[in-house]
């Protein structure tokens, strides 16, 4: 990346965040708005439905998945969950191969109805796309972020595809996050509307069954 301003970098920013491109399994596109509120609407009914959310990601997009799992759980109410505990990680790393570190814990974990978030700028790192077939046999629902190349093999598979289109990783992480913060936002909005309306339970009363 050339040397600019602050101001042209959060220009650039701005414009990779509003020409997301979002597709659905079968390759349809959809508008930003669109994809979003159905994603919020897959989190809002895994919810429901007392199901998980798992997400997976590497490096910087590590710590992204890992936010937003603080967000799901504590603002959202949904069990959500990453794959990020050193001691198994390394250990299926180091003997498996770092290729199967989501594969390996989202076979023993995902179950029909479950809800994964991948998150990956290159989207086509291997233990991404092995986590995303594990998730795929088990009869999960997929949601998927990458960038880069627009023919990444992340964004052939999920329900949902946001695609930032940047070669750049702070570009295509950060639009990635963004588009998290809002999802889980509206989510934790809806839910609050629904409670002070009276349509909806809740977390504790909805879990416990009280």
């Amino acid at each position: 990346m050339n040397q600019q301003t602050a101001t042209g970098y959060l220009e650039t920013l701005s414009n990779c965040m509003l020409t997301t491109q979002v597709t659905d399994r079968q390759g349809t596109s959809l508008i930003l708005d669109e994809g979003s509120d159905l994603a919020v609407q897959m989190i809002l009914e895994t919810r429901t439905n007392n199901k998980k959310i798992m997400l997976a990601g590497n490096g910087g997009s590590s710590s992204v998945v890992s936010h937003v799992q603080n967000d799901l759980c504590k603002a959202v109410g949904v069990k959500a969950l990453v794959f990020t505990e050193q001691p198994l990680l390394t250990a299926f790393a180091n003997d498996e191969g770092y290729g199967s570190v989501f594969e390996k814990p989202i076979n023993l974990w995902a179950e029909d109805g479950d809800l994964l978030f991948t998150v990956s700028s290159s989207g086509k790192s291997e233990n991404i796309i092995r986590g995303l077939k594990s998730s795929q046999n088990a009869g999960c629902k997929i949601v998927t972020f990458s960038g880069f190349g627009a023919d990444n093999p992340s964004r052939q598979v999920g329900d949902l595809n946001f695609y930032v289109d940047s070669g750049e990783y702070g570009f295509v992480e950060t639009a990635h996050a963004a588009l998290l913060h809002f999802m889980t936002d509206q989510a934790k909005a809806i839910i609050a509307a629904d409670l002070q309306a009276g349509a909806i339970d809740s977390p504790r009363n909805r879990k416990t069954g009280a």
